[in-house]
C-alpha cells in the first residue's frame, strides 16, 4: 500500500474519531444555590435576585431535580448535582471564597466540561467562575435559552429564540475573550484610537437585534391579522397553558387527535399550534397549545416570546394545565404560571378552567382528598390526558365557561336579507335555524365584540333568547 494511501486511509480513521467525539455529550455538574436561608435585604442587593425570582419557597431538592431535567433536555451528561445552601452572597462570585474552591474539586473529580448555577449570574460573576474552575459556565437563563435554541422549529420560534440570545449575550461581552481588548485604528487622516474590538462587537450585536425585532414586527403582524380572521368566524379560542412537563401537549392529542410532539420532556413544546375541534355540545371552537412556563423564566424570553403568547392574551378561556401528584410543587408551579400570565397583561377577569391532570399516577389517598376539593370548585376539572379520563368532562366545562360569557339573542330576518345572514354565519354560532315562507328565524350566540356590533347592525330586532332552550335545539339539530 502507498504512502498516499496509508494517509488517506489514517485520515479518514481520524475523521471517523472526531464525528465520534462530536457526538458524546458534554459532562456536567450542575448546582443549585439554596437562597432560601438569605435574609430579605442581602438577597435585594445581591444581582437582583429577588426580582428574577431565584429566591422561592420551592423546596431545594425539587429545585435542582428540575435543572437536572432541563440539562437532560438538551442531551448533557449529569455527572454529579449538589445544593449549596448560602448564608450571604459574594458580588464576585455568588459563593463565597472557600465554597468555590471546595467544589472546585467536585468539578474536577467529575471531570466535568460544563458547570451549571440554577439562578441568575451576572456577567461578571460568571467570568469570575470560569477563571476559578477553568470549565465553562452556564446560569439558569443561558441554560433555558440552550434548549429554546434547540427546540425552536418554526421561523417565527428562531427569530424569537435568536432575539434572546443576542439580548442575553450583549450584557457578557465581558467575557474572558482577550481579543476584545484591541482597537483598530480610525478611519480617514484624523486617525486617532478608533473603536475597541469590543464596541465593534456590542455595535453588531445592536443592529442584528434591531434587525431581528423588525422581523418580530412583520411576524406579530401577521398573527395579528390572523387573529382578526378569527375574530370573524363564531370560533372562540381556548388556549392551553401551564408549567412545562404537565402535559399540555398529551391533552391538546386526545382533544384534537392530532399529532403534536408529546414528551415526558421539559419544553418538548415552543412553537404554538392550533387545531379546529368539536365539542360534544356540538359547539366548535379553536384549540391552542402553547408553550410551557417555568419558574424564573428569563425576561429576555418573555418579551421575545410575547408574539406567540398573545395567544393566550387573546384567548376567550385558558385551561391550566396543572401536575397535581406533588401538591406543594403544584401550588408552587401555579404561583410561577400565574406570575408569567400576569406579566403578559392576563388578569381575574380573563376565564380560567384549571385541569388537574395526571389523575393516573395519583395514590389512592390524593386522589380521595383531590377529588374532595375538586367538587366543591367550579373552576376545577381532573383529568388525564393519557388514559382519557375526565375528558368528557372538561368539554363540558368548556362549553358553559364560554356559553357563560357569550349571550344568545334571536333574529328574524326576511329571504332578501342575504348579506345579513351571511354576517351571522361569519360572527355568530348560529344554535337553531328555523326556515319558513316569510323567512328565516336564527337563534345566535354571540362573544361581547359581536354582541356590541350585531346591536348596531340589528338594533331591536335582535331579541334575548333562552339559554337553555336554545342550547337543547342547538343539540337536537346536531344530532340531525
Amino acid at each position: 500500500m502507498s504512502k498516499k494511501s496509508r494517509r488517506r486511509k489514517q485520515a479518514a480513521r481520524n475523521e471517523i474519531v472526531f464525528q465520534v467525539e462530536e457526538k458524546r455529550p458534554t459532562r456536567a455538574v450542575i448546582i443549585h444555590p439554596d437562597m432560601s436561608a438569605l435574609p430579605a435585604a442581602t438577597a435585594e442587593s445581591a444581582a437582583d435576585l429577588a426580582t428574577t425570582g431565584a429566591i422561592t419557597s420551592r423546596d431545594p431538592a425539587r429545585r435542582l431535580e428540575e435543572a437536572v431535567s432541563l440539562a437532560q433536555a438538551i442531551e448533557l451528561d449529569v455527572r454529579d448535582a449538589i445544593i449549596v445552601p448560602m448564608r450571604k452572597v459574594a458580588p464576585a462570585t455568588l459563593l463565597g471564597g472557600g465554597k468555590v474552591e471546595e467544589l472546585k474539586g467536585r468539578i474536577e473529580a467529575a471531570d466535568a466540561e460544563l458547570v451549571i448555577l440554577d439562578t441568575h449570574l451576572s456577567p461578571v460573576q460568571q467570568r469570575n467562575l470560569e477563571k476559578a474552575w477553568d470549565v465553562k459556565v452556564l446560569d439558569r437563563t443561558g441554560l433555558i435559552l440552550e434548549i429554546f435554541g434547540r427546540r425552536a422549529s418554526t421561523k417565527e420560534g428562531r427569530l424569537q429564540v435568536e432575539l434572546a440570545h443576542l439580548e442575553y449575550q450583549r450584557t457578557r461581552l465581558v467575557r474572558s475573550w482577550t481579543h476584545l481588548e484591541r482597537q483598530r485604528g480610525g478611519a480617514g487622516f484624523m486617525g486617532g484610537p478608533g473603536e475597541t474590538q469590543i464596541e465593534i462587537d456590542r455595535r453588531i450585536l445592536k443592529d442584528r437585534i434591531a434587525r431581528i425585532r423588525r422581523q418580530l414586527q412583520e411576524v406579530a403582524r401577521t398573527r395579528e391579522l390572523h387573529r382578526k380572521t378569527r375574530r370573524r368566524t363564531p370560533w372562540p379560542v381556548v388556549a392551553l397553558a401551564g408549567y412545562t412537563n404537565t402535559g399540555k401537549s398529551t391533552l391538546f392529542n386526545r382533544l384534537t387527535r392530532a399529532q403534536v410532539l408529546a414528551k415526558d420532556q421539559l419544553f418538548a413544546t415552543l412553537d404554538p399550534t392550533m387545531r379546529l375541534i368539536r365539542l360534544a355540545s356540538g359547539r366548535e371552537v379553536v384549540l391552542s397549545d402553547t408553550v410551557g412556563f417555568i419558574s424564573d423564566l428569563p425576561t429576555t424570553l418573555v418579551a421575545a416570546f410575547r408574539a406567540t403568547l398573545e395567544e393566550v392574551v387573546e384567548a376567550d378561556l385558558v385551561l391550566h394545565v396543572r401536575d397535581m401528584n406533588d401538591e406543594d410543587e403544584a401550588r408552587a408551579q401555579k404561583q410561577d404560571v400565574l406570575r408569567v400570565l400576569a406579566e403578559l397583561g392576563i388578569g381575574e377577569d380573563k376565564p380560567i378552567i384549571e385541569v388537574w391532570n395526571k389523575a393516573d399516577l395519583w395514590a389512592e389517598e390524593t386522589r380521595a382528598r383531590l377529588e374532595g376539593l375538586a367538587a366543591k370548585r367550579d373552576d376545577v376539572v381532573i383529568t388525564s390526558a393519557l388514559t382519557g379520563e375526565g375528558l368528557d368532562a372538561l368539554q363540558e366545562r368548556i362549553a358553559k365557561k364560554l356559553a357563560a360569557s357569550s349571550a344568545v339573542r334571536r333574529l328574524r330576518l326576511s329571504h332578501a336579507e342575504g348579506a345579513d345572514l351571511a354576517w351571522c354565519y361569519r360572527h355568530a354560532e348560529v344554535l337553531a335555524r328555523e326556515d319558513a315562507e316569510d323567512g328565516v328565524a336564527l337563534t345566535l350566540r354571540l362573544p361581547p365584540a359581536e354582541l356590541s356590533r350585531a346591536e348596531r347592525r340589528f338594533g331591536t330586532r335582535l331579541e334575548e333568547a333562552d339559554v337553555r332552550t336554545s342550547t337543547e335545539e342547538a343539540a337536537r339539530q346536531a344530532a340531525e
